[in-house]
């Protein structure tokens, strides 16, 4: 935890900064980039300004691509320095801020459908052994008449078609899923799915819980959220890397527990903090006021806040909140909140603490659109009861009885971010937070001016250096 909050700062600026990555060959970019269907595609809509977004690990192309961009359009080029929050996702708002009538997103992606700008996503074509990764099939699974699903990352989708193939012939139940991008119109057939921009039809009888999964693809978080949302399907996947395929050996048991202990934290929480991880993913808007209302119908405090990407040093300085809810996409949801001071749950996992009328079911969702009102896993808030008929609520952490906010109507509630009280005999009302009240009870509340309570000084000289090794503290060498 202390690596966190603080470093070794000399050594910070004495550290040689080099490359992370070399440039592609230049023969190598009209491919790996699809060089002719990206012009084409600003071509066919007329932009003039488009906005190129690439994740840190393929920059170091972004002035060649651009200028071949350039050269093969007639538009402008823009690329875009630093991601708002995830690099899976599209960041419409940096786009918005040199005018943008497109976007061009490279590298790995969440397919999070966009709510302004065209969106066309160009993963970059990683190589795939597909031989190798036939017999690693082949090797996980011997039986030719098994139910599975073939899911692959991003940038080996231009690969699964030779894939299908190969494998389509020997194992007549194979499905492989296919790359949505957006959300394809019209409702879902029988049997389809349709998650984290894949769709497949499942045939078997007893439906997706008689399949296993194959994903072609490293270990990370795309992997683990599937593992998670699909939790009753065994998985196994093929490494193009490394070249090996394996059974995951993920305890998804394990993980969900851990998410549930989570979900009995927020259940103990008074005050709850909104992180905006996302400005571009449809509907956000939507689900920041759903949370609100929806804790504010648990006599719960919200406070939404907009910090950028998260980490333990930017949370830290909210500690009145006893807990977060991450609103980000399906892939980002999942943040591992054990180095921070407070947990950071899903708005499934508030959903789960907050509203009585959902069960758990075994069905993991990450994807906070399936919570809202029309979509196809929402829940909604129970009726309002009388205090005499509720039920008391003991806490699973603490042992102690929690507090009965459920029996009255949201209508008489007051907004999330203040309440009244009292301030002297003759009742007048004055407006609190718990914010404020927490600061009210810190021994240092930040700097204050003081106006005629400081005595005047002469200004000297302070000290020089950082703060490990002033230039007067002298250095001693061990």
């Amino acid at each position: 935890m202390a690596t966190a909050f603080s470093s070794d700062g000399e050594a910070a600026l004495r550290r040689e900064l080099r490359a992370a990555v070399e440039a592609a060959p230049r023969e190598d970019l009209d491919g790996f980039y699809e060089m002719g269907r990206a012009a084409a595609f600003v071509r066919d809509g007329g932009f003039r300004k488009v906005a190129l977004q690439f994740p840190d690990e393929l920059l170091a192309d972004a002035v060649e691509v651009a200028a071949q961009m350039e050269a093969a359009t007639g538009a402008e080029m823009y690329v875009l320095g630093d991601t708002t929050y995830g690099s899976c996702c599209v960041d419409e708002v940096a786009a918005e801020h040199v005018g943008a009538e497109a976007v061009l997103h490279y590298g790995p992606a969440c397919l999070s459908p966009c709510r302004k700008l065209p969106v066309l996503h160009i993963f970059g074509q990683q190589p795939l052994d597909v031989g190798r990764c036939t017999e690693a099939f082949r090797e996980l699974y011997p039986e030719p008449q098994s139910h599975v699903v073939v899911l692959s990352d991003v940038v080996y989708a231009h690969a699964m078609g030779e894939l299908e193939q190969q494998l389509c012939p020997e194992y007549p139940n194979i499905i492989f899923s296919r790359l949505v991008c957006g959300d394809p119109p019209g409702p879902t057939a029988p049997g389809e799915e349709r998650k984290f921009g894949r769709q497949f039809l499942v045939e078997a009888a007893g439906g997706l819980q008689d399949y296993a999964m194959f994903y072609v693809g490293a270990e990370g978080l795309a992997l683990t959220s599937f593992m998670l949302t699909w939790n009753r399907c065994p998985f196994s996947s093929f490494n193009p890397v490394t070249g090996c395929g394996r059974r995951e050996t993920l305890n998804v048991n394990q993980a969900l527990m851990r998410r549930l202990y989570l979900v009995e934290r927020a259940r103990d929480a008074g005050v709850v903090g909104i992180l905006v991880g996302t400005l571009g993913v449809a509907g956000y808007l939507t689900v920041l006021q759903h949370l609100r209302e929806l804790l504010c119908w648990a006599g719960k405090r919200s406070y939404t806040l907009a910090v950028g990407k998260p980490n333990p040093t930017k949370l830290a300085n909210f500690l009145e909140v006893d807990i977060f809810v991450l609103v980000a996409c399906a892939q980002n949801s999942l943040l591992d909140s054990s180095d921070f001071y407070r947990p950071v749950v899903t708005p499934y996992e508030l959903e789960l603490a907050c509203n009585p009328a959902r069960e758990w079911t075994g069905n993991y969702l990450t994807d906070f659109r399936d919570l809202l009102p029309g979509a196809c896993a929402h829940v909604e808030l129970p009726l309002a009861v009388p205090a005499a008929e509720a039920v008391p609520d003991v806490s699973l952490i603490t042992g102690k009885m929690r507090a009965i906010h459920l029996c009255d109507p949201p209508t008489s509630q007051l907004p999330p971010s203040t309440a009244l009280a009292c301030t002297d005999q003759t009742r007048a009302l004055a407006e609190i937070s718990p914010a404020a009240s927490f600061l009210e009870s810190r021994s240092w509340r930040g700097l204050e001016q003081q106006l005629g309570q400081t005595p005047v000084s002469k200004a000297v000289q302070g000290r020089r250096g950082i703060a490990i090794a002033y230039e007067d503290e002298g250095c001693e060498q061990p």
